[in-house]
């Protein structure tokens, strides 16, 4: 990894010189725009609207609309004049526990490295934060932006997770929010029972991106020159009739699936384009070799 930024923990008189890394990693498969006819990559230019002439990145500057559509525009010496007190420094403001902490307030997960002449210091405010069992609420201004965030310990390292400001969460409106719903003592005691049985510890390498890799053996057919066989769409539910017939289906679902009773087998991960169509290929053999039923004309 990389450092993306260094400064330092302030916590009171003590300060902690630490380098700042990304936590996570958004994985997904990317594409350029392509020229359909030759493969050709789609190049834009920056043009500017009042001349139609091609404008150089270096004169480039960040421009602010006003209602009236004029625009005022500020310049890298304007951005700098700015006062960012926190600018090098992850300050701790307070400690609070964990839970009074919403998380719809996190925004993106950083990891805390110690410099060498930091790393006592370090390591014994993580001990003491650890112990406590409480998360170090801090102010610290990273690209340009100042950003609450809170200081936790994973794994024997201090995670630093940037927060959005109060004005910055929307307040949900919705109707369903004003009506007077009904829900029978009966429907709620089903629904409870099947969270119940559905109740298990989480385990995030149990869950894994179907559609990223869908789409990787799409990639990979078409660079072996395979045929690709789409997938079929299941059929979307409809709303549920009998509110308690449903909720006791699941439960009972949930407990057989559980049990193992209705376990399918998993196709395999490495299961060709190919395989896929003669499979698809004989279930189309079996249909038509299936007897048909003969149906009764009404009088």
């Amino acid at each position: 990894m990389r450092s993306i930024w260094k400064g330092a923990i302030s916590f009171g008189l003590v300060t902690i010189p630490v380098k700042l890394y990304s936590a996570t990693e958004q994985k997904d498969v990317t594409f350029h725009q392509v020229h359909r006819e030759d493969g050709g990559r789609i190049r834009y230019k920056r043009v500017c609207t009042q001349d139609g002439e091609e404008v150089p990145y270096a004169d480039i500057a960040k421009g602010y609309e006003l209602a009236s559509g004029e625009m005022v525009i500020l310049t890298d010496e304007d951005f700098e004049d700015l006062p960012l007190s926190t600018s090098r420094r992850i300050d701790v403001l307070q400690f609070t526990p964990a839970e009074q902490i919403d998380p719809i307030y996190f925004a993106k997960s950083y990891y805390l490295e110690p410099d060498a002449q930091g790393a006592k210091p370090y390591v014994l405010l993580r001990n003491a934060l650890e112990s406590s069992g409480q998360v170090a609420v801090v102010k610290v201004a990273l690209r340009q932006r100042e950003s609450l965030a809170t200081l936790r310990v994973r794994d024997g390292v201090f995670v630093l997770e940037t927060m959005l400001w109060p004005d910055e969460i929307r307040t949900p409106d919705f109707g369903f929010l004003e009506e007077d719903i009904e829900v029978r003592a009966q429907e709620l005691k089903m629904a409870e029972s099947l969270i119940t049985t559905m109740e298990s510890d989480f385990d995030p390498a149990e869950y894994h991106d179907t559609y990223r890799e869908a789409l990787q053996q799409v990639i990979e057919a078409k660079v072996a020159g395979k045929e690709v066989i789409p997938a079929r769409e299941e059929e979307e539910a409809g709303p549920a009739v009998d509110l308690m017939a449903a909720l006791r289906a699941s439960v009972e679902a949930a407990k057989r699936e559980r049990g193992g009773e209705a376990a399918k087998p998993k196709k395999a991960a490495g299961k060709s384009a190919k395989d896929a169509k003669e499979a698809a290929k004989d279930d189309k053999d079996e249909e038509k070799a299936a007897p048909k039923r003969k149906t009764r004309k009404s009088a």
